[in-house]
């Protein structure tokens, strides 16, 4: 794309040549619990940049006071996470070498690096509809010292309790079998070594000896009848569904199950029990621990659901992460398809979905695409701000996941968060209008073209709402959910639901709709807006049993409004509890009030899936720092968050609020608990990957892994002995031993493994732990098995770097720790200055 631009005035100017720094200048301006922030615009190209005729854009989810602190420019929001910059007359003209700041007020402090605007570019006020992208922004480094910051020396204190664990003592088996036992010995696999399965098993079979072929670089021999030792797979009833029996000896490996999913899940077993090593490159062999495992899942449900709506994920990048779903025993991926800001599924009925609606780049009337977002920049081959899969891509996701086991469902948001669909419906409209068919057009339209109500949503969209009053929205509701049921039959994929959304729909939507209006007037049941809810849910679900598909959405779907003392208040909706609805529940912030929500619905008879944001939201930052990438609003999730959560009790081991503080267990007074109905209605659990912070694959694999493995435990394994122990004290002593176990698990077997495996995964490398003790630094990790390495030169540690084995004595300069994965690849970095400010804060933080 060119950068130059060259006014009606002669001015020439090539955007490009603009370097632009974020920074922070004070976290509690004026004491008011905001941040007074700073753009710093240097122009190091050869021409000046005029004064005005131009306004930069860039994408926040924070808000703005309007007028810059630095009294040279005006900040606007024009829509969602889009705003715009404008300078004013106290902005001079921008001479070459020159540097100008821009500072103005967030409205809350920063915190980490997402909070920095992103994706700034340039427009020409000559030149409206197209947008100039810069030569560089960068966040400059800060150091914040607000309430809560976990410095290198709490991270050091925090690992000092995790036991290193000798790794030929370590269970081999991840997630935790419901019974482990090792016999002695091993049996050794080789080119030829025969795979023998039952019929039925014949697809495991193949799957299996592929998946060996990577391995020693030759595929093993199926048959149905083979001599000698071997795996033989077998069907044997009596076993759970997802249930097996592995049994590996001298004389061979025998795989029980009365299911192929049974069977899949015992092959996934096996491969756990091969050594890490044997990714790094092919062997000739490998030997095989002996064993003898009896399995099955605890919850039937156990899904990452994976945004790529708001960013865009590749079908490749889909794939490999089934692919890790699959080996750790996942069999949900729970596809967010739409949003506001992108459709990423071709429909071949309505071509506009994707031509107009899974692009985004600069527009200010999103006629022909949608606008940047989450820093897309104002290029609509941008490829994490566009992008769809097509048709063949998408059977090729869903043929990969059937063949292992794992269903994927589509996310198609309703009514809110639907930006993308209606300006895209929008589009067609436009089109059939002007070739006449008046009639054709307003036949999939999502909004009354006469509606003035005035709204904004949680993410800051006024137009993002579908109408539910209108026919046409359930007329496109239908052919949507046709093109989906042919794709799905083409891949031969079940499609057992659909998710329709149904999340933060915003006060004063529809008020003002003549389409709303007439529907009320005919429908006394319609008492107001609020009733328009379980109208359009009540329809979608129609729609779906009529095809044999149940509906599944978010909390709200399944709740209510009402009042208690004449205060609003959600209950689960008794009109949909019989319809078995699948409810999806994120809300328990800890002090939000919906600390029970989950536990409400289960008890009224919706089945739930658990999202819980205090726990398994993979978009959540790891930590309170700077450096730590994601959201915190729900909470703050290390891994230990998704390991040690109680799916039957969570309230039992909530020890902080969303700021990462002690709580006060008084939050839980009153709360509903779950009762052994409701245990019965919560059928799994789902970790959730929203996108607003993930561009590309690399961030992708970052916030997923390894908190993956906490998540897959927890669904699969049994409630473990310090999850039910009564006593606190021993409680905690059950949990350390088995945190300190899981841990060197993941340091010793499954990280080295994930580094190699499926190609290889960019996990979180975690920043080391660093204790500045009698004038020399020690150094911890979170997971043993991982190297840490340091420099005293001043330079960031490589994989070259020393190797840590000691406290360091060390006195002069700066020194730098920094842990990396078995490829080479380094996480954050930790200094001894953090360290050193970390002892003397540390008791106060």
């Amino acid at each position: 794309m060119s950068t130059a631009f060259k006014t009606t005035d002669g001015v020439k100017f090539n955007a490009a040549d603009l370097r632009i720094s974020w920074e922070v200048i004070d976290n509690n301006y004026q004491n008011k619990n905001e941040a007074l922030t700073a753009l710093v615009i240097t122009n190091s190209g050869k021409n000046v940049l005029p004064a005005g005729g131009w306004k930069f854009y860039f994408n926040s989810g924070r808000g703005f006071t309007e007028n810059a602190v630095s009294g040279n420019a005006k900040i606007n929001q024009v829509n969602g996470d889009l705003y715009s910059i404008t300078p004013t007359a106290g902005f001079k003209d921008l001479k070459p070498g020159e540097s100008a700041r821009i500072e103005y007020v967030n409205d809350d402090p920063v915190v980490n690096v997402t909070d920095a605007p992103e994706g700034i570019y340039m427009v020409w006020d000559e030149q409206p509809e197209k947008g100039y992208s810069i030569g560089s922004f960068d966040i400059k480094p800060y150091k914040p010292s607000y309430a809560g910051l976990v410095t290198p020396e709490i991270v050091y204190d925090r690992n000092k309790t995790v036991t290193d664990i000798p790794a030929d003592q370590l269970p081999k088996i991840l997630p935790t079998p419901v019974s482990y036992t090792e016999t002695g010995g091993t049996f050794t696999i080789d080119g030829k070594t025969p795979v023998v399965a039952d019929g039925a098993f014949a697809k495991e079979a193949a799957y299996l000896a592929n998946s060996f072929s990577k391995i020693l670089g030759r595929p093993l021999t199926v048959s149905s009848d083979a001599a000698g030792t071997g795996i033989a797979l077998k069907k044997v009833d009596g076993i759970a569904p997802e249930g097996y029996e592995l049994k590996v000896s001298g004389q061979g490996v025998v795989i029980n199950a009365s299911t192929a999913a049974g069977a899949f899940y015992g092959i996934q077993s096996l491969t756990n029990l091969v050594s890490p090593a044997a990714w790094v490159k092919a062997e000739k062999s490998i030997k095989i621990t002996c064993v003898d495992v009896k399995d099955a899942p605890r919850f039937a449900h156990r899904a990452v659901m994976l945004d790529v709506a708001r960013n865009f994920q590749t079908q490749q990048q889909v794939i490999k992460l089934i692919e890790a779903m699959s080996l750790y025993k996942l069999n949900v991926l729970h596809l967010h398809l739409t949003d506001d800001e992108g459709w990423r599924i071709e429909i071949p009925s309505l071509p506009e979905l994707t031509s107009v609606a899974s692009k985004r780049g600069h527009t200010l009337d999103s006629k022909t695409h949608l606008p940047a977002s989450h820093g897309s920049g104002p290029d609509v081959n941008n490829p994490y701000g566009s992008g769809f899969y097509t048709k063949a891509e998408y059977i090729e996701i869903l043929k990969y996941a059937t063949d292992r086991h794992i269903i994927v469902i589509p996310e198609i948001e309703t009514p809110g968060h639907a930006r993308a669909s209606i300006k895209a419906m929008d589009a067609r409209y436009d089109r059939l209008v002007a070739e006449g068919k008046k009639d054709e057009a307003a036949k999939y339209l999502l909004r009354d073209l006469d509606d003035k109500s005035e709204y904004r949503s949680v993410q800051y969209w006024n137009d993002n709402v579908i109408n539910v009053s209108l026919p046409s929205t359930y007329t496109f509701v239908e052919r949507v959910v046709d093109d989906l049921i042919a794709i799905y039959k083409e891949a031969g994929a079940p499609l057992p639901g659909i998710h329709f959304g149904g999340d933060e729909v915003p006060p004063h939507v529809w008020e003002k709709s003549p389409a709303y209006l007439a529907l009320k007037a005919s429908h006394p049941e319609i008492q107001n807006t609020g009733d328009l809810w379980y109208y359009f849910y009540g329809r979608v679900n129609q729609i779906l049993k009529a095809k044999g598909i149940h509906l599944a959405g978010w909390e709200e779907m399944a709740l209510r409004k009402t009042k208690i003392d004449g205060n609003d208040t959600y209950v689960p909706n008794p009109d949909f509890t019989g319809e078995h609805l699948q409810a999806d529940v994120w809300n328990n912030v800890l002090g939000g009030g919906q600390e029970d929500l989950a536990y409400k619905l289960a008890n009224g008879g919706y089945k739930v899936v658990l999202t819980c944001v205090t726990n398994l939201y993979f978009d959540m930052a790891n930590y309170k720092s700077f450096d730590e990438p994601g959201y915190y609003w729900g909470a703050f999730l290390g891994i230990d968050k998704f390991y040690s959560f109680i799916p039957y009790d969570y309230f039992k081991n909530a020890d902080v609020d969303r700021n990462g503080a002690p709580i006060n267990q008084n939050i839980f007074l009153g709360k509903q608990r779950l009762t052994d109905y409701g245990k019965s209605n919560i059928i799994g659990l789902q970790g959730a990957l929203w996108a607003e912070t993930v561009k590309g694959p690399e961030r992708m694999d970052y916030m997923i892994f390894p908190r993956l493995f906490g998540l897959a435990e927890r669904a699969w394994a049994a409630d473990p002995a310090w999850a039910t122990e009564k006593d606190p004290i021993k409680a905690k002593q059950e949990y350390d031993l088995a945190w300190s176990t899981f841990l060197n698990v993941l340091g010793k077997r499954e990280l080295p493994r994930l580094s190699y495996y499926s190609g290889g995964y960019n996990y979180r490398v975690p920043k080391p732990g660093i204790s500045l003790q009698d004038g020399k630094y020690a150094s911890n990790i979170e997971f043993p098995g991982l190297t840490i390495r340091y420099t005293t030169n001043g330079k960031d540690p490589d994989a070259n770097s020393k190797i840590y084995t000691a406290p360091v004595d060390y006195k002069g300069g700066e020194i730098k720790f920094r842990a990396f994965d078995p490829k080479g690849r380094g996480g954050n970095i930790a200094t001894g200055g953090e360290a050193a400010e970390g002892k003397k804060q540390g008791s106060t933080l």
